[in-house]
């Protein structure tokens, strides 16, 4: 049997599960007879199942067919390439940041180069940004209107340009030298209506989960489910969205739609949407082709969240996407479970509250006996753990799915409550990505799962007073509900008490040649990492160096070559060394960018699957109290 077979199997065995689960708990566990709360909190834990579960069968359909929806990347004609406008979307960040980025777009490989149309949008009419687009002879289209956001920003660049197809950029996201070679062609598919292709959205620096929780070298970065995973088995149902970056797009399509839209603070998201309604394809590929800056503090992680959650409901609110018959039946079921995910942390607030009420208060919230809930609930609870696995290519698990949840519920359930009854949030606000070197701690932010835990903590030592033997096990499942929670609360702790940032620029693991020049003398080796900041190598035989010793350091790859200037701050067994750098020229500047943003990154691309909780509490807790 075929890796595919098993996994589809298991999850037609899972949705069974999971079916007879509901049906059982819907039809025959509410407490009717405990008084109007309890049976309202009863019915609100049996809903929040359902939709948790609903939103995982949507997955597994998808994901089993998927397969059939894979586009091959055709060969085309060097000749047939049409031309293509690249768009820089910048509001107020760095010139310093938007550098990477036009600097990359520059380097953007082509059949023929002159058809590529670089051109930075800045809604902030900057003069800095002004001659940063100057000093690369790329061009620039100013705004000092600001009304209509990030739309406003494109439907005005839209009116300026010409080309059959526009590529956009975030002014972070850091394209790869083949990133058109490897889209572009999609579009030239006779019997394909493309729309727009979506490549995964990527980060080279380490998101926040990563990062706070000490876990860089064990997960992925926290998007990449959504971006490698979700948005992509999406394909089979023609229901995979614009993320806003990263894209090309097809300008007779937008023009058809009517540009971008302005009545949303997720204009990407509603533009793939309106792209399906028009009987567009919108296709996710799956290759990483550029990545960009994660959020580096708590407060703008969460601001975008919420961006997101009031942004996706506005725009299926808007494009009336459940109910509108433009769209397939399965496409619809798709923006359902869109819509429904931003209610799956309300789910994890009442599956956290749930067993805190019965030990605590006594309320009766599933009305069975222990050994029908065991038949019940252990086997679709165990297939759906398995199917978990099979459903991702190990960039995420159900635990670390409950404990992302469980870190954002508590913020995001008042503004999906108010979009979804229509008290709207307008105003568009860029993510700040600024990186500096500060502790990220949040305790405001940990109000809330502190006072979980207390309430956690109580429950487990009032409800195991006074209980032993048989009675024990009897409770066992309650006591392993609280246990469970419990674990993921102590991860929002870590995570809210963040962590000491001492760098500015992200360290790259790169293996590239390297020549070390010092007094006349010369020895060859690699590099280990990169920065913008500094480089680590490893030349071996190389005399020892000293702290402050000055060379000069030559890095080679395929496409380019960057001359260095380098200052020793570490040096160790007369092989490895760590220096800052600082380029010697514009030219090996623009190459040394290239050298450390054109290539896949080195952090991890999947969970270590040896990592067990214990090991990761452990960590967290002996980090932190060597930092002190």
């Amino acid at each position: 049997m075929t890796d595919e077979k098993k996994r589809n199997r298991w999850f037609i065995v899972t949705i069974i599960f999971l079916s007879v689960y509901l049906i059982w708990r819907i039809f025959f566990t509410l407490p009717w007879r405990e008084g109007v709360l309890q049976a309202a909190i009863g019915i609100a834990l049996a809903a929040a199942e359902t939709v948790t579960s609903l939103g995982m069968m949507e997955l597994m359909v998808n994901r089993m067919k998927s397969s059939g929806y894979e586009i091959p990347l055709p060969d085309v004609a060097s000749d047939r390439f049409p031309d293509v406008d690249v768009f820089i979307a910048t509001h107020n960040e760095s010139a310093k940041l938007l550098y990477k980025t036009i600097n990359a777009c520059t380097f953007l490989e082509y059949p023929d180069p002159d058809k590529v149309h670089i051109y930075v949008c800045d809604d902030g009419d900057r003069e800095e940004i002004r001659k940063l687009a100057e000093h690369f002879g790329v061009g620039y289209l100013g705004l000092s209107d600001n009304r209509h956001a990030k739309s406003g920003n494109y439907n005005h660049a839209l009116t300026r340009t010409s080309s059959p197809l526009i590529a956009t950029f975030d002014a972070d996201m850091i394209p790869r030298r083949q990133f058109l070679v490897k889209t572009v062609p999609y579009f030239l598919i006779p019997e394909k209506r493309m729309g727009l292709v979506q490549t995964p959205q990527s980060f080279y620096n380490q998101d926040l989960f990563q990062f706070n929780l000490f876990s860089e070298k064990d997960i992925p970065n926290e998007q990449d489910f959504f971006s490698r995973e979700v948005n992509v088995m999406r394909n089979a149902a023609n229901a995979a969205v614009y993320t806003g970056s990263n894209t090309v797009i097809l300008r007779s399509a937008l023009e058809e739609i009517g540009g971008f839209p302005y009545d949303t603070v997720t204009e990407d998201f509603e533009t793939s949407l309106r792209f399906q309604k028009a009987g567009y394809i919108t296709y996710a590929s799956s290759e990483v082709l550029a990545a960009g800056l994660s959020t580096t503090t708590v407060a703008s992680m969460i601001g975008q969240r919420i961006r997101w959650a009031r942004g996706v409901i506005q725009s299926i609110q808007n494009t009336n996407a459940v109910f509108t018959k433009d769209l397939t039946l399965q496409a619809r079921l798709s923006y359902l479970n869109s819509y429904l995910y931003w209610w799956s942390f309300l789910c994890r607030m009442i599956f956290i509250l749930s067993p805190i009420l019965f030990a605590l208060f006594g309320f009766r919230l599933v009305e069975c006996g222990f050994w029908e809930l065991l038949l019940f609930w252990l086997p679709s609870h165990l297939s759906y753990r398995v199917a978990m696995g099979y459903l991702s290519t190990n960039i995420r698990n159900m635990r670390w799915s409950q404990i992302i949840d469980t870190i954002l519920a508590p913020y995001l359930i008042v503004p999906v409550f108010l979009e979804s009854v229509g008290i709207h949030y307008k105003k568009f606000k860029v993510t700040d990505k600024k990186k500096q070197r500060v502790q990220t701690a949040s305790f405001r932010y940990l109000i809330p799962h502190g006072i979980l835990i207390f309430l956690t903590v109580a429950s487990i030592l009032i409800f195991l007073r006074g209980k032993y033997g048989l009675v024990l096990v009897y409770s066992s499942v309650i006591l392993f509900w609280l246990g469970y929670n419990l674990v993921s609360l102590l991860y929002a702790v870590f995570f809210m008490l963040g962590r000491e940032s001492r760098r500015i620029s992200d360290r790259i693991g790169a293996e590239e040649k390297a020549e070390v020049w010092k007094t006349g003398e010369y020895w060859q080796g690699k590099t280990v990492d990169v920065s913008e900041e500094g480089i680590a190598l490893r030349i071996p035989d190389i005399p020892g160096m000293k702290k402050g010793d000055t060379f000069r350091v030559v890095v080679t790859t395929e496409h380019y070559r960057a001359a260095l200037n380098a200052t020793c701050v570490y040096s160790r067994a007369e092989e490895f060394l760590a220096a800052t750098v600082s380029p010697v020229d514009e030219e090996s500047r623009r190459n040394w960018m290239q050298i450390i943003h054109d290539r896949k990154h080195s952090l991890p691309r999947e969970i270590d699957p040896w990592m067990t909780v214990y090991d990761e509490v452990c960590r967290n807790i002996r980090m932190r109290w060597e930092r002190r």
